[in-house]
């Protein structure tokens, strides 16, 4: 699971989430899922764990 004992808080998370819409709206209907497959990469390449990065994987379906 999610370590909740660290994280941006809301006041990142409210940044991150501002700056996530604006460039996906910058790379367009038509380069939006090419965006988030590349971003997601790169994020897991940066978390340095793909297990971690399964969970997480796991989290995000949840409830959608």
């Amino acid at each position: 699971m999610i370590d909740k004992t660290s994280g941006l808080g809301v006041a990142g998370l409210e940044q991150v989430y501002d700056e996530l819409a604006q460039a996906i709206d910058q790379a367009g209907p038509e380069k939006a899922e090419l965006f988030l497959v590349k971003l997601a990469l790169l994020n897991a390449d940066a978390l340095g764990d793909a297990n971690k990065f399964s969970d997480q994987l796991q989290v995000a379906l949840r409830d959608l």
